[in-house]
């Protein structure tokens, strides 16, 4: 008598190799960890073999996993190209797009915008917050695709664009020319500590005039010329300006802006991948002096 797989469970055993672990595998899928388990037992007892190796840290699949793990690729791709198909349905549901808040603007309302007419009824969940707390959010499946800002970039993730680090402070404004230099940062900015080690190495002093955790309260006081701050170019807020200090103050580095993806399949996520991908595309290909106004 033949006997049937459990496609839900083979979804699971598939998220499961992507994701590295069984819980990242139940964040991505929407479930809780004892429910992914007990999908993988069921599974593993029905077929009689071992499908995952649980000796190291990370579980990979077994030799007979592996042989499956191609098979089940095919069923789920299948199964949900014949559902489609039959269905006529328009995808519906949530996911979740973590950015750090200093590069939501100008790119993320844009692809959220062309995102919206493709996929009408899927709500997109925006996270906003620093790289540090969206790789962890991540890691437990806590978001389907995230942005980041980093020197480098992780295995699984995919470099858009490289943006130059620069100085901004209010028009016209002579903060800059301060000794010590007032710096205004969030206590979780991943830039502030690379500048002081810039600044540090220039022989310029410079003091915290402030450490904030909130956005408004640094960019009120740089736009105030109470003190001055770092953006990646092109994401200066229209109520600063970037500075020309002809050398004063030292040359920043380059950071990369970083797409991780999640691995369970779904159209709406690749689409939405799909969006960013070619927004940071556009704006490479930008004149620098229009990168801020695109």
């Amino acid at each position: 008598m033949p006997r049937n797989l459990d496609l839900t469970a083979l979804r699971s055993f598939v998220t499961i190799v992507d994701a590295g672990g069984v819980t990242r595998a139940a964040g991505f899928l929407n479930l809780t960890q004892s429910a992914v388990s007990m999908q993988m037992r069921r599974l593993e007892d029905g077929l009689g073999v071992k499908l995952l190796d649980r000796s190291s840290r990370k579980l990979a699949p077994t030799a007979a996993g592996e042989q499956l793990l191609s098979y089940a690729r095919r069923m789920l791709a299948l199964n949900d190209q014949v559902y489609g198909l039959l269905t006529h349905a328009q995808f519906e549901g949530e996911l979740t797009l973590g950015v750090p808040h200093d590069i939501v603007y100008p790119a993320i309302p844009q692809v959220l915008q062309r995102f919206a007419v493709e996929f009408p009824k899927v709500k997109v969940r925006l996270l906003s917050s620093f790289t540090r707390i969206l790789k962890e959010q991540f890691g437990r499946g806590e978001a389907d695709i995230i942005l980041t800002t980093e020197d480098g970039v992780d295995q699984g993730g995919e470099s858009l664009t490289e943006l130059q680090l620069v100085w901004v402070g209010a028009p016209g404004g002579q903060a800059w020319r301060q000794r010590p230099l007032p710096l205004a940062y969030e206590q979780r900015c991943i830039f502030r500590q690379a500048v002081q080690q810039r600044l540090d190495a220039q022989g310029i002093s410079w003091t915290l005039a402030v450490d904030s955790d909130n956005t408004r309260t640094v960019e009120a006081t740089v736009s105030a010329d109470l003190a001055v701050h770092t953006v990646l170019e092109g994401t200066e807020p229209r109520h600063v300006e970037r500075i020309a200090h002809g050398g004063a103050l030292p040359e920043l580095g380059r950071l990369k802006i970083n797409l991780y993806q999640g691995h369970v399949p779904s159209p709406a996520v690749d689409c939405l991948a799909q969006l960013i991908r070619a927004a940071y595309a556009h704006r490479r290909a930008l004149p620098k002096e229009e990168l801020a106004f695109a």
